[in-house]
């Protein structure tokens, strides 16, 4: 048997494949036959540039349907692909590049001359039209491709989430990490053909790429995609849909509008949300708004899907559900014993989704599993008596903005080496839009005039802009403990936004 995902994927597309897939607001409509289509051009085209099985793939470009295309063309012809947030700058990308060693990179044409000299071993691929470009070269490739036999445990996607020493970590996720998610939240979430998926999350994480792609592609159900998110837009697009995927933000964003309300909701049969956690103020008001209760879900980039809230059942405020089908968690204290209902502890998970390790790192790998085999999350929670988990905390420094992880090492080494610092400290605050917001606590040696504008600014040019701090605050010293630990919950308080 084929464990490819993309043999698993196209198993279940829609007996007639002219059936549409993707539906694209500017009216343009993309059949699953085409989509197939598609990916097959692009994966004779990424051989013929050189591409082998096993080969990384680096993707850095903008949402469009061919990069979804793109997507489906690595895991069918064996390759690993290796999706890149659009906002990395260079300084970034030589480090993932350096590490994950792509055989070719796919990018914006604009982003070209900057991303060759970054790794003059690979193919640089443009994802636009006409010669010389990796949709130009599809073109001219057939439409049918015999998708590789893959084993369960090969790779399918390495990741990148960066660590709190600030050197970005790549999860290897096989197959069957994807595979046996997908098939896991298709049936627990109820996806079905006749489903109409509003996608408007980007497509270089495991929420828009994975949750979000596969759950509709499995289903053989229809997405209508967005480039990005728009409330308005949405708000006008949520009566052709059934079911919306999003992030705590695009949630607080609609209640900002102040005509959205239930009439908008009609046809939705489930809003999903996750990559950060949902503010119980905003699950209680988008419930009185529209009458719909959010689901939601927790999982990570290792992972993916851990647990869910049900579709048919209680779905609490303030927790992330019951563990799946298929898949183990578990609270424990310091010493690695169980802890009891309503203690808070480590959150651990073991199941068929938990990766297989980090990209040439196996000693970090080994640290992060038990010895009986569960993945330490690096999350605090508590189990309650129904078994549903409730995230109370992270034991790493990770704050997540808008849904995108941001780890305070890397940019605290950024601001460390800029003339006139003596040291600082970055933290996540409340934040009503983006759930919290990235801010640095600055120590300035005597005699530098150091400005909020200019710390910014160079940082800007430095990394992806969720990353930058949207405040930076000048201390004469950061608290420390009697350790000499920096106090960061104290520096959390003190700059917390009022009420």
């Amino acid at each position: 048997m084929n464990a490819n995902l993309y043999a698993l994927l196209r198993a279940h597309f829609p007996e007639s494949a002219e059936q549409p897939c993707l539906m694209i607001p500017d009216g343009r409509v993309v059949h699953y036959d085409e989509l197939d289509a598609m990916s097959a051009r692009i994966a004779h085209a990424l051989a013929a540039a050189g591409a082998k099985r096993g080969d990384r793939v680096a993707v850095q470009v903008d949402k469009c349907w061919e990069a979804l295309a793109l997507y489906l063309a690595c895991l069918r012809a064996g390759f690993v692909y290796l999706p890149l947030n659009t906002g990395y700058q260079s300084g970034e990308l030589s480090y993932l590049f350096g590490d994950a060693e792509p055989a070719v990179i796919v990018c914006r044409p604009e982003s070209a001359a900057r991303i060759g000299p970054l790794r003059p071993e690979a193919v640089v691929l443009t994802l636009a039209s006409g010669e010389g470009t990796l949709l130009g070269a599809a073109s001219a490739e057939h439409a049918n491709f015999d998708t590789i036999v893959s084993q369960p445990d090969d790779l399918a996607a390495i990741l990148y989430t960066s660590g709190t020493t600030g050197r970005p970590k790549g999860a290897m996720l096989t197959h069957r990490n994807l595979g046996s998610n997908a098939s896991t939240l298709v049936a627990y979430w109820g996806f079905t053909r006749g489903d109409v998926l509003l996608h408007a999350l980007p497509i270089y994480h495991v929420h828009g790429l994975f949750v979000a792609c596969h759950c509709a592609l499995l289903a053989g159900a229809r997405m209508l995609w967005l480039a990005k998110f728009d409330a308005g837009e949405v708000r006008t697009l949520l009566p052709r849909a059934t079911a919306m995927m999003g992030v705590p933000t695009f949630y607080t964003r609609l209640l900002a509008l102040d005509a959205f309300g239930a009439s908008d909701c009609g046809s939705i049969r489930v809003f999903i949300s996750g990559s950060a956690p949902l503010l119980p103020e905003t699950f209680d008001e988008f419930r009185r708004r529209t009458g719909h209760t959010i689901l939601e879900r927790y999982g990570m980039t290792e992972t993916g899907m851990n647990t869910s809230n049900p579709l048919d059942g209680e779905r609490l405020a303030g927790t992330v559900g019951p563990a799946l089908p298929g898949i183990s968690v578990r609270v424990v204290d310091a010493e690695g014993n169980t802890a009891g209902a309503g203690v808070v502890g480590n959150v651990q998970v073991k199941g068929p989704n938990v990766f297989a390790g980090y990209w040439r790192m196996p000693e970090k790998t080994r640290e992060e599993f038990t010895a009986d085999g569960y993945f330490r999350t690096g999350d605090v929670g508590e189990l309650l008596d129904n078994e549903y988990l409730r995230i109370v905390g992270r034991a790493k420094d990770l704050i997540i903005t808008g849904g995108l992880n941001v780890y305070p090492k890397e940019i605290e080494e950024r601001i460390d080496a800029m003339q006139g610092v003596v040291e600082s400290a970055v933290i996540g605050v409340p934040d009503a839009d983006f759930g919290e917001a990235v801010a640095a606590v600055v120590v300035a040696q005597p005699g530098h005039a150091l400005t909020e504008s200019a710390v910014i600014a160079a940082l800007k040019s430095e990394i992806a802009s969720f990353k930058v701090p949207k405040r930076v605050h000048f201390v004469a010293e950061l608290p420390r403990n009697a350790m000499g630990k920096v106090q960061k919950n104290v520096l959390r308080e003190r700059f917390a936004p009022p009420a």
